[in-house]
C-alpha cells in the first residue's frame, strides 16, 4: 500500500470516534477521507439518526471538499473500526454524478 492511502487512512482514523449525539442521533462510527486532484485530503463521519436523514461519512467528506471550493476526487476510502469498508450504492451514485465523464477513474480502497 502507497503512503498516500496511509496518510488517507490516518485522516480518516484521526476523525473516526464513535459517540452518541443525543437520544436520536450517532456519529463518527465510520469515517472516509477523499483524496482531490489538488492532493488535499478531505474527511468526514457518518451521522446516524432514528428518521433515517443521517449521512455516509463518504458523502460527508465529498460534501466538506465541495464546501471548500473543490471537485474532482481521486481516490476514496472508509474505515469502521480496523475495517476498509466499500461505499454504499448512494456514495456511488454521488461519485458518479459529481465527475460523469470520468467517475471510472476514481481509485476505491476495498
Amino acid at each position: 500500500m502507497d503512503k498516500t492511502w496511509l496518510e488517507m487512512i490516518d485522516a480518516a482514523r484521526a476523525v473516526r470516534h464513535d459517540r452518541q449525539v443525543s437520544a436520536y442521533i450517532s456519529a463518527g462510527g465510520v469515517a472516509a477521507a477523499v483524496l482531490t486532484e489538488s492532493g488535499q485530503i478531505y474527511t468526514g463521519v457518518c451521522v446516524d439518526t432514528s428518521c433515517t436523514l443521517g449521512i455516509c461519512a463518504e458523502r460527508n467528506a465529498i460534501f466538506n471538499m465541495l464546501t471548500r471550493g473543490e471537485h474532482r476526487i481521486r481516490r476514496v476510502v472508509a474505515i469502521g473500526g480496523k475495517k476498509i469498508l466499500p461505499p454504499c450504492g448512494a456514495c456511488r451514485e454521488l461519485l458518479a454524478q459529481l465527475m460523469p465523464d470520468d467517475f471510472a477513474e476514481i481509485e476505491i480502497l476495498m
